[in-house]
């Protein structure tokens, strides 16, 4: 009985980080060391993104009944937790970053927005610039057609004064 006590602290923990979360990603972090385990919690704080070890059968009782529900089939293993409840594609992202470099690293799977990817699909997900670059390019997209008719305009009031 006094195990199970133990243990509801640690699920409703799990449970308030995945409440409001628009995207939790599996990561298999078996053979990355205390210095790279290191760098990758300080990326992941700086781009708002909860990263955390728990037990798997925690997380199961955790995601039991929630729309994360579908990563229990992934609990295998070492396994970390990458929450984001602003950018949904941000743990995704900062993981895939740090996975090119080290090879220990690699993202099992994940769910982003309420819809289950494997870990193909997740590596897709990380390719996925964030809302700020999309925003930011979308900007420049809209603005180098202006720039130019602006020129041209300038050029032929030049051309005739």
């Amino acid at each position: 009985m006094a195990k199970v006590e133990e243990k509801k602290p640690i699920v409703q923990e799990i449970k308030d980080n995945l409440d409001g979360a628009k995207s939790v990603v599996l990561i298999d972090y078996l053979g990355i060391t205390v210095d790279q385990d290191t760098k990758l919690r300080r990326a992941t704080r700086e781009a708002g993104v909860t990263y955390k070890v728990y037990k798997n059968t925690m997380v199961n009782l955790a995601i039991e009944g929630t729309e994360f529900a579908d990563l229990a089939k992934d609990l295998e293993g070492p396994t970390a937790l990458a929450i984001s409840k602003e950018d949904a594609t941000a743990p995704a992202r900062v993981v895939a970053k740090f996975a090119k470099d080290i090879k220990a690293l690699s993202l099992k799977s994940g769910v982003v927005e309420g819809t289950y990817y494997d870990e193909a699909g997740i590596n897709v997900i990380a390719t996925i610039p964030s809302k700020e670059e999309l925003l930011s390019k979308l900007l420049g997209s809209l603005q180098s057609p202006i720039t130019n008719f602006a020129r041209v305009i300038n050029q032929v009031a030049e051309q005739k004064a």
